[in-house]
């Protein structure tokens, strides 16, 4: 069953932001966030804890690992294309989750 999403704009979606610490719009039409952790393991932690959510939801954001520690998280809605409450609905059951960071932002 099709699911029938408002898909934001670029200023709403600047504005919902705000709401949202270290999140950002990419040129690629995502929202991102590189969380930099302690360590691999609690990397791995974090990487389990979104799968777990992302399958809950049927919303799956896309998850890279680089340079042991850090975890760049970066989704939007495929179906409309583009940013919808389903990704503003991760990003917050996200920022929840519970972790040891040593700094969270958006680099890159």
């Amino acid at each position: 069953m099709p699911r029938d999403l408002k898909t934001y704009s670029p200023a709403e979606i600047s504005d919902r932001l705000q709401e949202f610490s270290g999140w950002r719009l990419g040129d690629d039409g995502r929202l991102h966030m590189v969380f930099t952790l302690k360590n691999f393991t609690q990397v791995m932690l974090l990487v389990n804890a979104i799968a777990h959510l992302a399958e809950v939801v049927n919303h799956h954001p896309d998850l890279r690992i680089y340079a042991y520690k850090n975890l760049e998280v970066s989704l939007k809605t495929h179906d409309p294309d583009g940013i919808t409450d389903l990704d503003f609905a991760l990003i917050g059951q996200i920022d929840a989750l519970p972790r040891y960071a040593e700094g969270k932002g958006a680099e890159e």
